[in-house]
């Protein structure tokens, strides 16, 4: 019987050492199977030789000269210089703009006379805007200072004033609202001006209205990266999951969140993509 025994034994340990292999190599064809190699066509053939052969001069970089301390680039186009409101219009009627134009080169929301955009529209962006609270503090959580920078007019950065102000992180400031945190909270004090730099990338829809890619965004808030590409899963509305309406280029959009939040903004120029 002792034989017999031993015999079994090693009949057993044959087999899980059998199916063990089996398991490993199905894990490995599996993980070869999901995951696809990336080849660049460019650098396939004959290694190159001569540091020469890697080198091309063609097509020609533009040449954009930098903007100074609150002044846009070469090749922006300048949606607010502080001087009017020309170029933006009334969200709800597409009358003029009724925000407040101010003496130091701002504007700021006029509250209940609702969202403006702009008259033009866009689709990939490098966006800048520059933004601040008021002083003396007023309210909390989502009602100080709240308002909201929009993507094609559906796709939102929040603006809050967050200091010593807790809310739900996914809608705090520099959040892409109820859906991504950002990274950090990079706000500068109160009543200061806060930066956005702002590259976006809009989704993609086919014939049919279906979304084949989705949109990202970056957000670098006072020069800290908190969304760093993240996925645009679709609108950002306040209540309900986020929807996917097919859209071609559309405004940039400002929010007047109605509760007297007294958000003003300057130097708003964008870059398109």
């Amino acid at each position: 019987m002792r034989k017999n025994n031993t015999l079994m034994m090693l009949g057993a340990i044959l087999v899980l050492v059998s199916c063990q292999e089996k398991v490993s190599t199905d894990v490995v064809e599996t993980m070869q199977a999901k995951d696809s190699v990336i080849v660049y066509d460019e650098y396939m053939g004959e290694e190159p030789t001569k540091p020469e052969e890697t080198e091309f001069y063609e097509p020609k970089v533009p040449v954009v000269k930098p903007g100074g301390v609150g002044s846009a680039p070469s090749d922006a186009i300048v949606l607010f210089n502080g001087t009017d409101l020309n170029n933006w219009i009334s969200t709800n009627d597409s009358t003029a703009a009724k925000w407040h134009l101010n003496k130091d080169g701002s504007m700021t929301v006029n509250d209940k006379t609702g969202n403006i955009q702009t008259k033009q529209n866009f689709g990939d962006v490098q966006l800048h805007i520059e933004w601040k609270s008021p002083l003396p503090v007023q309210r909390e959580g989502q009602n100080r200072a709240n308002s909201g920078v929009f993507l094609n007019g559906i796709y939102e950065v929040q603006v809050l004033d967050q200091n010593d102000n807790p809310t739900y992180v996914n809608g705090q400031v520099a959040s892409i609202y109820k859906q991504h945190v950002p990274l950090a909270m990079a706000s500068v004090p109160t009543g200061e001006w806060n930066t956005y730099d702002i590259i976006y990338h809009a989704p993609v829809f086919n014939k049919d209205g279906g979304k084949i890619k989705s949109g990202d965004i970056t957000v670098i808030h006072n020069g800290v990266l908190v969304q760093d590409h993240v996925e645009l899963k679709g609108t950002t509305p306040y209540i309900g999951w986020p929807k996917n309406p097919p859209h071609g280029k559309g405004p940039l959009m400002l929010q007047d969140h109605g509760d007297d939040s007294r958000v003003s903004f300057r130097n708003i120029w964008v870059r398109e993509l």
